[in-house]
This record gives structure tokens, C-alpha cells and sequence, in this order.
């Protein structure tokens, strides 16, 4: 089933989730103004599932189960798959600024991954429960909230030596019809508005934290849940031309003693295991991180060719400003750039699913994280001190001031000072509000900090293969055959180094026989 946007909305309105925000009780997720951008957002990812030219990119054909199911719920078989859901998330996000669904996708890739193998390796049957998981979630386009990042308390300590066992969840009790959890997960993207927790280890464990490398779903009202969340984006706030409309709300999600029974447990206990699928979907998230900010870059570079426009500056004589431009252009592209050779260099796995390449996903999203300041520092450049100085919006309809102000603030003479002033603001609410500062906190630290981005990187990269390299050359001396090798020996794509084609779109006669 592909449902739409409203009917997203209505579903919410069928669970009763314990949640908070600032303070206050929700008594209806669905209804709540201070979540609804996020809602909004959220649903971006659904609506655009059913328009023609986009279904290419953010419908596929589940390989387990033949069926048509939204791309953020797909497991990639190739790397037309990851390219496909690369180019799905950049569009999504181009669009709402961050399209929280290919969260799901993240994790259920990583999870189809570990169940595998942990039943190679233990004789068990979690692929099989993972499977009927994934085909329910499928059938009813589900919405997952990643519940991974625990409150971790001392760091300096791992979460065995944890003075309170409760900054970890973990598993308190096994009983003979499943496992009851507790803990704190500190950041779940989208918590209040998700049908599903998909609870997973935050970081490697040893035999001696092996209680707390669990991997299971929790519906997201399921008793002993609660969620205490900020509001989505900057609803109600009539300067935010963007965030009022799309956002993202973060919550903290408390588990305490929490019954999961067995079909929905995929690890407990399994620390090898845990630790391959905490770093299977680290390389899956970065990837789709590449994406999303991306989409986020198509903005900024948006915006930042209005604000030129509505300035009155030229390009092709201003040539700061298209320097400034090009620079924006080259971060974006060359970061996502790296996205595609992460797809196009996938890996196959034992299992039969597809991983994208660790090297490039991992420099690719150190790349965004790092840069993510620099594209606010050039978007701010191009578009000047108009974004943070310009009046609130109440003036321009104060009958005192706005005639004046219309009458100064425009640019040039076929840019009204009203088209402008929209520009600015929407400007602003992207790279200098609490929704800009949230954009470069979760490009920096969101799928890890850059510091595990590195050690991936150092972990992943043949550096013994370079200095081979360069010793053959200097036993052999460096010019005695002149050849030039232009990639590492038997690299190659997934799919035989060609170009993927886009599908052609299916028609509403094919869609309504699913």
C-alpha cells in the first residue's frame, strides 16, 4: 500500500502515544499545531510516491515480496537501487528541507543485513521474523523513528560501567514470550509523529555489554513509551517563510520496562552482530545524508540566485557574487558526487542486498559536515546583511511604515521591494535561525560525529595498497614503463560500470492493479 500525505496524517490519529512538548501533554499528534511542519514534512516523502514523474525514483519492486513499496522501505538489490533512492532523498529534501523517512530505509537496510548474518553464524531464524517485519511495514507504509543515539551518561565509560543502567537501554528481563527493555534514547528524528520505534545499538559492544546490543520494534504507543519532544521547525511564526511550513521536531524517548515479544526482536544479546549492523547503517545513513543535504544545497543555491536578482547585481559583471555561487555549487555537487560513487562502487553483501561503498559515503558526509558552515557563510554572502536587519513581517502591514519601507528596500526597479523582503526572510529562516543553527548541528553530528566518519575512512581505505604502490615503483624505478593505472585494480560497479536509466513512469491503469 502507498498511502498519501492526508492519509498518513489520519493514520496518526489511530495511535495514542504518550508525548510532550514544551511542557505539555499532546493529546492528539495528528491535531497538534507545534508538530504540525514536521507532520508536513514527513509527508512530502509519502504524496511524492504518487505523482507520476517522481514514482520512478520513489516507488520499487520489493525483491522478498514482488510489491510496489515506497523507496524509503525498499532493500537495495544493486546499485540502480542506491542511486535511485540517493536521487529520491535529494528530491524529497529539495523540497522539505529534510525528508525524515530515509531513516527507515537506513535501518531496515542495516537490519536485513545482520539478521543474515546472524543467522549464518547462530542457526537462528531473525532473517525470517526480520522479513514478516519488513513486509507489514511495507504494506502499511510505515513511519519509523530511529531510536538509536542513547543518553550514553559518562562518556569516558562504556555501558556496562554505567553508574545508571537507564542511559543505555538494554534488556532487563527475558521472558518466555520475549524481552522486556529500558533506557533513554536522546535523539529520535521525527519521534512524535511515527508509527514504529526501530530500537538499535548506538555503538559497538563487548561480551561484557552484551545486554544492551539490542535491536527490535516498538510500536510507538506501546506501553511504559514517552516522548519528549521539541516543536517541529517554527510553527505560528509569520518570519519563518520556510519552517512554518516544513520542519523536523526531535525528541527524547524514554522506554521504561518495555514488553517486546520474540517476532520483534532481531537481536538480543548478539554483540558481534549489533556492532556489524551499528556500522552497516552508519554506511547506509551517510550515504542518504549525501542526498538530503544535497537537496538542502539546492535551496541555498536557489535563494542565494533570488537574493542576487532582487539586489540588482549581475553576475557577468559582479564577479564576486558568481564566485561566491560557484563556490556554493562545487560543496554541493562535489559532496554528492561522492554519493554516486559510493553507488556506484556498491558492495555486495552475503545476503543479497547491496552496501554503498564505506570510503566514499564516509567522505562524502565529512565533507557535508565539515562544509555545512561554509554554504551558510556563502549563502549570507551573496545575498547581504539584508537577512538578519530587514523589519519583521508585522510592518509590512503597518500603515505607519510599510509604504516607506516599500518605497527604500527594493533592489532594482522590475523586483518588487515586497519579493525581496519574501526572499530575505526565507533566507534568513534557512541559515540564521534556530532552524539554520538546527541544519548545521545535524549536518555536523547527525550519523555521527566526524570523528567516526575519519575512522571509518582509516578503517576502509587501502592504504597498504598505496604504499605497495609506491614501493613497486621505486624498486622498479618509477619511469620504466610509463603507464599511468587510472583506478584501483578490479574496482568496478555493482552493475558493470554502466549508466542506470531511469524507468519510465507506470501508469495510473498499472498502479490502481497493485
Amino acid at each position: 500500500m502507498l498511502m498519501s500525505a492526508a492519509a498518513y496524517r489520519d493514520s496518526l490519529r489511530r495511535l495514542r502515544p504518550r508525548v510532550f512538548v514544551n511542557g505539555q501533554s499532546v493529546a492528539s499528534v495528528a491535531d497538534e499545531p507545534l508538530l504540525a511542519p514536521g507532520i508536513a514534512a514527513t509527508g512530502v516523502a509519502y504524496d511524492f510516491a504518487l505523482v507520476d514523474d517522481h514514482k520512478p525514483l520513489m516507488t520499487a519492486r520489493q525483491g522478498t515480496s514482488g510489491k510496489l513499496v515506497n523507496r524509503m522501505l525498499h532493500i537495495d538489490e544493486n546499485s540502480t537501487d542506491l542511486l535511485y533512492k540517493l536521487e529520491a532523498v535529494r528530491l524529497v529534501c529539495r523540497e522539505s528541507g529534510c525528508a525524515q523517512r530515509y531513516l527507515s530505509h537506513d535501518a531496515l537496510n542495516a537490519l536485513y543485513q545482520a539478521t543474515k548474518r546472524l543467522d549464518a553464524e547462530h542457526g537462528t531464524d531473525r532473517h525470517a521474523r526480520f522479513l514478516a517485519y519488513l513486509h507489514e511495514s511495507q504494506d502499511n507504509d510505515w513511519s519509523h523513528g530511529i531510536a538509536m543515539t542513547d543518553a550514553k551518561g559518562d562518556r569516558s565509560k562504556r555501558p556496562g560501567q554505567q553508574a545508571n543502567p537507564d542511559v543505555y537501554v538494554h534488556i532487563k528481563e527475558r521472558r518466555p514470550d520475549g524481552i522486556v527493555i529500558r533506557g533513554t534514547k536522546a535523539i529520535v528524528t521525527g519521534a512524535p509523529y511515527m508509527h514504529e520505534f526501530l530500537v538499535l545499538p548506538c555503538r559497538t559492544m563487548t561480551k561484557e555489554d552484551a545486554h544492551f546490543a539490542v535491536a527490535c520494534a516498538v510500536p510507538a504507543d506501546a506501553p511504559g513509551v514517552t516522548i519528549i519532544s521539541r516543536p517541529a521547525g517554527r510553527p505560528g511564526d509569520p518570519a519563518a517563510k520556510y519552517s512554518a511550513r516544513y520542519g523536523q521536531s526531535t525528541g527524547v524517548v524514554q522506554f521504561d520496562d518495555v514488553f517486546v515479544p520474540h517476532d520483534r526482536i532481531f537481536i538480543d544479546g548478539q554483540y558481534e552482530e549489533a556492532g556489524f549492523m551499528t556500522t552497516s547503517y552508519a554506511t547506509h545513513h551517510r550515504h542518504s545524508c549525501i542526498g538530503a543535504r544535497a537537496g538542502f544545497g539546492d535551496l541555498l543555491i536557489g535563494a542565494g540566485a533570488l537574493m542576487i536578482e532582487a539586489n540588482g547585481l549581475d553576475t557577468d559583471r559582479h564577479s564576486h557574487v558568481r564566485d561566491a555561487m560557484v563556490e556554493l555549487i562545487k560543496i554541493v555537487e562535489g559532496f554528492f558526487a561522492c554519493g554516486v560513487a559510493a553507488s556506484v562502487y556498491a558492495m555486495k553483501d552475503p545476503g543479497g542486498s547491496v552496501m554503498p561503498d564505506t570510503v566514499f559515503s564516509n567522505v562524502g558526509k565529512l565533507l557535508l559536515a565539515t562544509q555545512i558552515y561554509d554554504m551558510h557563510r556563502l549563502a549570507h554572502y551573496v545575498s547581504g546583511g539584508l537577512v538578519v536587519a530587514l523589519p519583521g513581517p508585522d510592518e509590512d502591514h503597518n500603515p505607519e511604515t510599510a509604504a516607506s519601507l516599500s518605497a527604500v528596500l527594493a533592489g532594482r526597479p522590475d523586483v518588487p521591494a515586497a519579493r525581496r523582503m519574501e526572499v530575505a526572510r526565507l533566507m534568513e529562516d534557512l541559515t540564521a535561525s534556530y532552524t539554520g543553527g538546527w541544519m548545521s548541528v545535524i549536518s555536523l553530528h547527525g550519523g555521527g560525529s566526524p570523528e567516526a566518519m575519519k575512522r571509518e575512512i582509516w578503517r576502509n581505505y587501502p592504504v597498504g595498497e598505496k604504499a605497495s604502490l609506491v614501493g613497486h615503483l621505486l624498486d622498479h624505478g618509477i619511469l620504466d614503463q610509463g603507464q599511468r593505472v587510472s583506478k584501483q585494480p578490479g574496482r568496478c560497479c555493482a552493475t558493470g560500470c554502466e549508466v542506470p536509466a531511469i524507468a519510465p513512469a507506470r501508469n495510473a491503469t498499472e498502479d490502481a492493479a497493485e
